[in-house]
């Protein structure tokens, strides 16, 4: 059975967050006259929206419970920790795509399960 576009919403959300906080964090680690360029707070940005953009793509293919809840949870820790990090690099279009990658990863929890889908078709 395949899975509809709509029902992964959320983590296409998420990745497309992922990775345009990566684009942002790439630009301002090597743009000079960013204030942060060069510096290790904005290689960090980029590791940490490098792993949520794996961790997005792994999202998209998991099918257990416990795995998948703990694939949120570490999603859910990595989105705050980037988006902590990006308020101390004043790096607010980070911040932004964060908060995008929250509310997907708040739609790809609230989908229906792979069992609910089963039954209703």
């Amino acid at each position: 059975m395949s899975i509809s576009p709509s029902t992964r919403l959320g983590a296409m959300m998420l990745l497309i967050a992922s990775l345009a906080g990566l684009a942002i964090a790439l630009y301002a680690y090597f743009t000079p006259l960013t204030g942060v360029n060069g510096t290790l707070g904005a290689m960090v940005a980029i590791f940490a929206c490098l792993a949520l953009t794996v961790m997005a793509l792994i999202l998209f293919k998991v099918s257990g419970r416990g795995v998948s809840i703990t694939l949120r949870v570490l999603i859910l820790i990595g989105l705050a920790g980037t988006f902590f990090a990006a308020m101390l690099l004043h790096q607010w279009w980070i911040c932004v795509a964060m908060v995008i990658g929250l509310i997907g990863l708040l739609l790809d929890t609230v989908r229906p399960s792979h069992h609910a889908r089963a039954t209703h078709t």
